[in-house]
């Protein structure tokens, strides 16, 4: 029997990303601003951010400011433009969005040492509440106004979201680096299989949506209400794919319960930009690759430590027995009908 603790499983080899991440001290931290004409006032709390590291910086005469160091290595210059244009693009149409701001030179990208760092205005407010319908309603209207922007122009730079890579790339990864526990792998191996084959059902049965850019990570962890309006923060996801990946997250309990909620997100959402109904088609193929994605997710990035330190149930034999059997889930739910689509 293998071991239950989840540092005992092989690990990925350390990479110079998560290394660089140890020189990232508070004096580095606050060069690196200071380098592009913002003085700290010596404030500096770290936000609950695990693939970038994420800072709030108080700043001599004025707001405080958040302060993003990508991960080394994981974009390039240009997607992480593209991502900056992209959010500044919605700013300007006066969607609340958290869009960069710009040095002097009109510079969003910033370099200091071995770190690519953007600075962001501060946001308050309070996770949303699920069951506010008006705030729901709200949600779908934003939403619709960033894929009308969304659909003007495609990415270069940018990832899809595809079964490609969310599903077969996050299979394989696990197989390859040996995460997987040998006594799990042959029910992984079937259970991905059969899970990528209802995908593909799905995605038939969905016609082949339109794909746009989108937020990519549209959950209620990137949305702060305020005076009861929502902003939405944190497009390092932002990728092309189709419009439901950014409305699905907001449903939760049970096909009774979030009947009512697509209700309320598409009421607002069909107020600015029509809605394909096949596309609820993929609401469970959606949910089954972001099962996938986020396990290979974990295990790229096993050998930061401050992985091991937010994710301690990660890749224990009891964490895989369970990803498994989610995934068996998951296939049950893709046979079913799809959510209906009940206009209010």
């Amino acid at each position: 029997m293998e071991s239950n603790d989840p540092v005992s499983r092989k690990a990925a080899p350390e990479t110079s990303a998560s290394l660089a991440y140890q020189e990232l001290s508070p004096n580095e931290i606050l060069a690196a601003v200071e380098s592009i004409g913002l003085h700290g006032d010596g404030r500096l709390l770290t936000l609950n951010s695990y693939e970038n590291r994420v800072y709030r910086l108080g700043v001599e005469g004025g707001p405080p400011v958040v302060a993003k160091f990508y991960r080394p290595g994981r974009w390039s210059d240009a997607a992480i433009r593209e991502e900056h244009d992209f959010t500044t693009e919605l700013a300007a149409q006066e969607i609340p969005v958290a869009a960069p701001l710009t040095d002097a030179g009109g510079e969003t990208l910033h370099h200091h040492g071995a770190f690519r760092f953007a600075v962001y205005p501060c946001f308050g407010g309070r996770a949303p509440e699920l069951d506010d319908q008006q705030l729901l309603r709200q949600l779908g209207r934003f939403v619709a106004r960033i894929h009308r922007c969304g659909q003007q122009a495609d990415f270069r730079y940018r990832p899809r979201l595809d079964v490609e890579s969310f599903g077969v790339a996050s299979r394989d990864y696990l197989l390859a680096a040996d995460f997987i526990p040998a006594d799990i792998r042959p029910a992984y191996e079937s259970v991905c299989d059969a899970a990528l084959e209802r995908i593909g059902y799905c995605y038939e049965r969905a016609g082949r949506p339109r794909e746009l850019r989108l937020h990519g990570d549209f959950h209620p962890g990137n949305v702060l209400v305020l005076d009861g309006v929502a902003h939405i923060v944190d497009f390092d996801d932002t990728c092309s794919g189709p419009a439901i990946q950014d409305l699905w997250m907001f449903l939760s309990g049970d096909r009774h319960e979030q009947t009512p909620q697509l209700a309320e997100l598409l009421a607002g959402y069909t107020e600015f930009r029509d809605f394909d109904a096949a596309e609820l088609n993929l609401i469970e193929a959606l949910r089954t690759l972001r099962i996938m994605h986020y396990a290979a997710w974990l295990a790229r990035r096993w050998d930061d430590p401050a992985f091991a330190i937010a994710f301690p149930w990660f890749n224990g034999q009891r964490y895989w027995d369970e990803h498994v059997l989610a995934l068996r889930e998951q296939i049950a739910l893709m046979d079913e009908e799809p959510l209906a689509w009940e206009c209010v």
